[in-house]
């Protein structure tokens, strides 16, 4: 039987941050960004330190035959066996299939098939089948890259507008402590579907590219269904009750409009400059672009018309020949016209990715052990700074291989915050339990990484964060594909 819903006025956890001494949140204020600013100074340092010492003095096996290319179709299969603090335990399978036709353009390949079926124990399921292509025919001198996606989250993470404007209470859903609400209080349903289409080549004779295309967005949203989950619940104990998502329509602050969320059809187009010396991991070289996301009306865009901007620049340096470089990225993505949807300002717009699903900022593929979605504004900044090392390499099975570590810097920052009303929220949620009014405030994580990379492309990452600041939750586990950019 469902429990009668909570009403969050009545809840005496709201009074938590209430109780926090105004000194001593002074002096912390005062102090974070020198105590920022040096923990990510050391950070690099001893990592760059380490890295450059590590190289001099490590036995490890060269590969002789590193000048040999591959030709022809190969493939790497695993099963999608993984794990993702965001979405739990990963099961199922996937695989990556390329095309180096004649080997003349390797380590870069011709054609890549990616197909995944997986799900996960947070009940979010992955349906996917990404096809990229150089031209195919002479009569068809463009890049083309599909998508084709269906997208399942039971529990998709919702922590409010803003990033620290809204104030984020582990112990809301963190059962056994006094301020306890529910496990998905910072949760609710969303099933998504996607298809696009991108052609894109060059401009002549130089390194610029044009790109244009087409994206398809049909969400469906929902609050989180506590009786589905009961049903296949092994305790049966998670009592139906309010979350942030419901008190956010109630407030009116998330629009009825969107509140079951709706179809969205982009056009695309921008313009790219690529110097990469390779896709996967390159060690030298640039890759910027200028990106404008349209939703018209024409397109059947009725609710939501709107324009984004993205600009991303992303930086490659050699420090040691072969083995050691540093990745640099810095993105902005604004709406520069038009206002668009809630459930539309957490993907982060590029030209491509090798990515399943890219979400941000917060999480695996943006801001790593930062919570996911936990930066959600109308425009946002972010970058990162990657140092990776290629400690060993081997040919094995005839395919060739080489492991990296790799040490990074995640930040993130909201420039224009998400305009909403508070006009039906009450007084005492205004300046204290679910709003503070700061909207501004760098978000940061750092940590490492292993990647182990088979003929240059196929790569399994794992990835270990740790958000900066308790307010952006703790840390967070990513193991999967691909290393961030």
């Amino acid at each position: 039987m469902k429990n009668k819903k909570r009403s969050l006025k009545n809840h005496t956890p709201f009074t938590h941050f209430s109780r926090i001494n105004k000194k001593e949140k002074a002096i912390t204020t005062a102090l974070q960004p020198v105590l920022a600013f040096t923990l990510r100074f050391s950070f690099l340092f001893a990592l760059a330190f380490f890295l450059g010492i590590a190289d001099i003095y490590a036995q490890t096996p060269q590969d002789t035959t590193e000048n040999e290319v591959k030709k022809g179709w190969t493939f790497g299969a695993l099963p999608a066996i993984a794990y993702d603090s965001d979405v739990g335990f990963k099961y199922g399978g996937l695989v990556n299939i390329y095309n180096y036709g004649d080997g003349s353009n390797y380590p870069d390949y011709l054609q890549s098939i990616y197909l995944e079926w997986s799900r996960t124990t947070k009940s979010s399921g992955i349906n996917q089948l990404l096809f990229d292509s150089e031209p195919l025919m002479p009569e068809l001198p463009f890049r083309i890259t599909m998508d084709l996606s269906y997208f399942t989250e039971r529990s998709m993470d919702f922590y409010g507008f803003n990033g620290y404007e809204s104030i984020y209470i582990p112990e809301f859903s963190t059962l056994g402590t006094p301020d306890y609400i529910t496990k998905m209080f910072y949760r609710y349903e969303r099933k998504l579907f996607h298809f696009s289409l991108f052609l894109q080549n060059n401009i002549g004779n130089s390194n610029f590219n044009w790109l244009v295309g087409y994206d398809h967005y049909n969400h469906k949203l929902g609050r989180f269904d506590f009786e589905e989950y009961n049903k296949k619940s092994s305790d049966n104990t998670l009592n139906d009750t309010i979350t942030l998502y419901d008190k956010y329509i109630e407030w009116g602050i998330i629009p009825e409009k969107e509140a079951n969320g709706g179809v969205i059809n982009y056009l695309k187009t921008g313009i790219i400059y690529d110097t990469r010396d390779q896709k996967a991991n390159p060690m030298e070289g640039i890759w910027s672009e200028i990106m404008l996301s349209a939703a018209p009306g024409i397109l059947g865009n009725r609710e939501n018309q709107f324009l984004k901007l993205a600009l991303i620049h992303r930086h490659y340096f050699t420090l040691i020949p072969r083995d050691l470089n540093l990745a640099l990225r810095v993105g902005y993505q604004g709406t520069i016209a038009g206002e668009a949807p809630f459930y539309m300002q957490s993907y982060l717009i590029s030209s491509y990715t090798e990515s399943v699903n890219v979400e941000g900022l917060g999480g695996k593929k943006s801001l790593r052990g930062i919570l996911r979605n936990r930066v959600l504004g109308d425009d946002i900044l972010y970058n990162n700074i990657e140092l990776r090392w290629k400690f060993w390499r081997l040919k094995m099975f005839k395919q060739h291989f080489y492991l990296a570590l790799s040490g990074f810097l995640d930040n993130g920052l909201v420039t224009d915050p998400i305009d909403f009303s508070k006009e039906n929220v009450p007084d005492a949620f205004h300046e204290r339990d679910i709003f503070n009014g700061m909207t501004h405030g760098i978000h940061s994580s750092a940590g490492a990484g292993l990647h182990i990379a088979m003929n240059n492309n196929f790569v399994l990452a794992v990835d270990y964060g740790r958000a900066l600041d308790k307010r952006d939750g703790t840390d967070g586990i990513y193991i999967g594909l691909n290393f961030l950019y």
